[in-house]
């Protein structure tokens, strides 16, 4: 009499099988990782470059309404509260608090910009003090 073959039988990997996969699997992340964790200065530059693009955005808008850009004394606050010498305020211009740079520093405003610019928005980077080269370099709205 034949014997029935189990349809359910399992079958299990060998510790071989299972040390070749996690070798794989180590040297795959040995050549990922350091690429990604090499990326993270280049998304704060792109975070705070965005930061500002969007600032810059609300702060035309402030004008539009107010036909002056917030004083440096002010600063891109103004966006959250009326200024006392805001005329046709119109705000609050975003629902969100501004938030720091990507290093935790706050943005710099002025306004007039020192070269004539209608403003300048200022992160200093990582190094949080002006000038600096690579991740701690100025990112401005000019």
């Amino acid at each position: 009499m034949k014997q029935k073959k189990n349809l359910f039988a399992r079958r299990a990997f060998t510790l071989i099988e299972l040390l070749v996969v996690i070798l794989i699997l180590a040297i795959l992340a040995a050549l990922i990782v350091p690429r990604v964790v090499g990326r993270t200065g280049d998304a704060k530059r792109a975070k705070a470059a965005s930061d500002i693009a969007t600032l810059s955005s609300l702060l035309s808008q402030y004008r539009l309404d107010t036909d002056a850009f917030p004083t440096t004394e002010d600063g891109l606050y103004a966006l959250r509260v009326q200024p006392a010498d805001a005329q046709n305020w119109r705000g609050p211009y975003t629902s969100k608090d501004i938030p720091p740079d990507p290093w935790g520093n706050e943005y710099v405003y002025e306004s007039p910009g020192p070269n004539g610019e209608d403003f300048l928005i200022i992160s200093y980077g990582s190094d949080g003090a002006p000038g600096g080269e690579g991740e701690a370099a100025d990112i401005t709205s000019e």
